[in-house]
């Protein structure tokens, strides 16, 4: 039998901690930026973006109002498959089960059928987000308030038996329930919110491989999410986790099969300055120990952005000729800000420190997409970089 996705009475969230060295009320900012809520509620999100140390309040009074909303015209329904014994057919007969139990000797038949039911994996997973932002949220009113929303869904027939992972991930939205959009991406969220921490102390230790992978994904999300909902879409378009083609010929018949593939995780096309931005997150240090310096830059990942600039050269789209490249990695307590041009791509090198307040976060974000930088050469400037030395740049 396939375990419940979710479990609130196992979530607690302390006031103040750490994952890794990474303030739990910034992790929270960034699950905000890479969750639908912040896509749905946009820049007028309730002030939430500005607020991290109070999201689960903030994120339970979004939550409650939507649920509030809902149930004015009441929650969304759906068909469950039920089984039974009835004295009539209704939809399909369970041949064997009623030869198995004689049941046509009582009158009965067995009978397989779907039913109009609000006892739904979605209500149940909101009425399970309910119950858990009551125990991991701060102010009375708000714990009070989903409390009794939960009850109400329970009294309406929501059983508090979580949905499981797969029941979860086959619920789509149709036209008739747009409107659930909201309530779920909230309770999604606070779900999200419940994450296990260390409680504050006078030691940080570095994060364990199961948390740094999920937090290295989490930071692409955020950024992809961020730039999707702050860039106006009329200046600006934001595509995540795109592939790049190799302009290939003379291919073998079997090289496809082996030739690695090019995944960027942020493309950014300003329509209006005619500049693309590949963006490409890492989550570790942006410098490491070289051969002959103390410091120097990882040579792999600079192949790997030169590989996504220069392969795209020629392919007609007016964008990639003079494409840019951004690695951005996250520090503690630092920022980093450099960049080159090799061979008429700009390609910058810079950190966004996750132990400062949101709004230097998102300050540090929006230095991503400044208009007023140049944003590449052409023809035969190309070959020189601002100083008028050689872009052509060796790197040992």
């Amino acid at each position: 039998m396939e375990a419940p996705l979710i479990q609130p009475d196992d979530y607690t969230v302390p006031e103040h901690g750490y994952i890794g060295a990474i303030p739990v009320r910034n992790i929270w900012l960034l699950m905000l930026y890479a969750s639908d809520l912040f896509r749905i509620k946009g820049m007028d999100g309730n002030g939430i973006e500005d607020m991290p140390d109070d999201l689960p309040d903030l994120v339970g009074e979004i939550l409650a109002h939507a649920v509030e909303q809902r149930q004015r015209r009441r929650l969304s329904l759906g068909y469950r498959t039920r089984t039974a014994a009835l004295n009539r057919v209704r939809g399909r007969i369970d041949v064997l089960k009623t030869e198995r139990h004689q049941l046509l000797s009582r009158g009965l038949v067995a009978c397989r059928f779907d039913e109009l039911t609000i006892n739904t994996p979605r209500n149940r997973f909101v009425r399970a987000a309910l119950e858990l932002i009551s125990r991991i949220a701060a102010r009375p009113d708000v714990v009070r308030r989903c409390r009794r929303l939960a009850n109400d869904m329970k009294m309406m027939g929501v059983s508090g038996t979580p949905p499981t992972l797969r029941e979860i991930s086959t619920d789509r939205f149709g036209r008739h329930d747009v409107e659930d959009q909201e309530m779920v991406a909230a309770a999604k969220l606070a779900f999200e919110l419940a994450i296990p921490t260390e409680n504050a102390g006078s030691q940080k230790m570095p994060l364990s491989d199961r948390d740094e992978r999920w937090v290295r994904k989490l930071f692409e999300r955020a950024v992809g999410g961020f730039f999707k909902v702050v860039l106006p879409p009329t200046d600006w378009h934001v595509r995540t986790g795109g592939t790049l083609a190799w302009p290939t010929s003379a291919s073998t018949d079997g090289i496809s099969r082996i030739l690695p593939g090019m995944r960027t995780d942020i493309v950014l096309d300003d329509k209006v300055g005619q500049r693309r931005i590949v963006i490409d997150t890492k989550f570790n240090t942006i410098v490491t120990n070289g051969w002959y310096r103390e410091e120097s830059l990882r040579s792999g990942y600079l192949y790997q952005m030169y590989a996504y600039l220069r392969s795209q050269e020629g392919s007609g789209d007016g964008y990639s000729d003079d494409a840019e490249g951004l690695l951005l990695h996250p520090a503690v307590g630092t920022t980093f800000d450099e960049s080159v041009i090799i061979q008429g791509h700009k390609i910058r090198f810079m950190t966004v420190d996750l132990t400062a307040n949101s709004s230097a976060i998102r300050a540090e974000l929006l230095r991503v997409t400044p208009r007023s930088e140049c944003h590449g050469l052409s023809g035969k400037d190309k070959i020189k970089d601002d100083a008028g030395q050689n872009s052509g740049v060796e790197w040992t």
